[in-house]
């Protein structure tokens, strides 16, 4: 009876932590991001990596749209953010599109289309996952490396949820969705599970509605990030030791709008409703299509997508501002 007592807690602290260390399974993500065109990729990013005691980064590609330059400046940019954050090396970065998915689609045969390392690595990571435990890409682009990849390697699809942030649905325009019309089209037409974090430019319903005054970054973005020991050379100039520092400089070359002066973050709502579901609202819709940039409803279409709307800003942010808190974030 003694001996049982004896072993009986080992044994029970044992399955406990064989428990706990099974249940707690970080999200498996690559980031597919136009870092250099904004200034929301950049503190995506970092959310990102400070939050890697949740996420499985597997890898960061880039792809080119029609501001911030070729693929050689976007690559920089999120290599930039990397350095910042404490990344580098830690994570792959590549190389994607420069241009568009219909210019290259007939080129995937060949050994180095355009933004094949992208497109290669997004179809070797997809193809280590399934249907039951899918590999979720996180585009806040255009679509085109996602979309080279379905046509290339159909098989993936299954293996992939994609959460995308784009368009104004039901409205027409938004930047992404306008950068490369033909790779959403071409991914609503397949059977990829397929999720829409809407923008919505001056709604309250979209992540346009997640923004930051001057005065929150001044007083909540400047702190934020580790001190590293070299500095990073910034895109407008300058030395940083820390992301904080840097996301200041990247602030200083923007507009501010409205009353008071804000600028969203579109892009962290992507990766927090990853993170946490319950900041945003969900819906299932039947897919529609972009017909002369104009979304056409097809209510009879047993084709079904996911809407993502009416963010919770304030969790939003105050879970971006404590993930890249000293005395509280948690980066491997």
């Amino acid at each position: 009876m003694r001996k049982l007592n004896t072993v009986y807690p080992v044994l029970l602290l044992l399955i406990l932590i064989s428990i706990s260390c099974t249940d707690i399974k970080k999200i498996p993500v690559i980031f597919d991001t136009d870092a250099n065109n904004e200034i929301d990729d950049q503190h995506a990013l970092a959310y990102l990596f400070y939050n890697s005691a949740t996420f499985d980064i597997r890898g960061i590609t880039v792809n080119a749209t029609y501001n911030g330059g070729l693929i050689d400046a976007h690559y920089e940019e999120a290599e930039r953010i990397m350095k910042l954050c404490g990344w580098e090396n830690k994570t792959p970065l590549l190389k994607g599109a420069n241009k568009g998915f219909n210019e290259i689609k007939s080129s995937l045969d060949s050994a180095y289309y355009d933004g094949h390392k992208a497109v290669n690595f997004i179809i070797e990571e997809a193809s280590q996952f399934s249907s039951h435990q899918k590999l979720i890409v996180l585009a806040v682009g255009k679509l085109t490396n996602v979309a080279l990849a379905v046509k290339k390697e159909p098989s993936i699809i299954p293996n992939i949820r994609l959460v995308w942030l784009g368009s104004n649905y039901p409205e027409p325009g938004e930047y992404n969705q306008e950068n490369d019309i033909e790779s959403l089209n071409f991914l609503l037409s397949t059977d990829i599970t397929f999720e829409m974090v809407t923008v919505r430019y001056g709604k309250l319903s979209g992540t346009d509605f997640v923004k930051v005054t001057e005065d929150d970054v001044q007083k909540r973005i400047a702190p934020l990030g580790e001190t590293i020991a070299t500095p990073v050379s910034g895109r407008h100039g300058g030395e940083y030791f820390s992301f904080g520092t840097y996301a200041i400089s990247l602030f200083d070359n923007i507009s501010y709008y409205g009353d008071p002066p804000s600028r969203s973050l579109f892009d962290i709502a992507a990766v927090a409703i990853v993170k946490n579901p319950s900041w945003a609202k969900a819906k299932e819709i039947p897919s529609p299509i972009l017909i002369d940039k104009k979304w056409v409803e097809i209510p009879e279409n047993n084709r079904k997508i996911v809407l993502w709307e009416y963010f919770d800003q304030k969790s939003i942010l105050n879970d971006f501002y404590e993930s890249l808190t000293a005395d509280k974030r948690a980066i491997d």
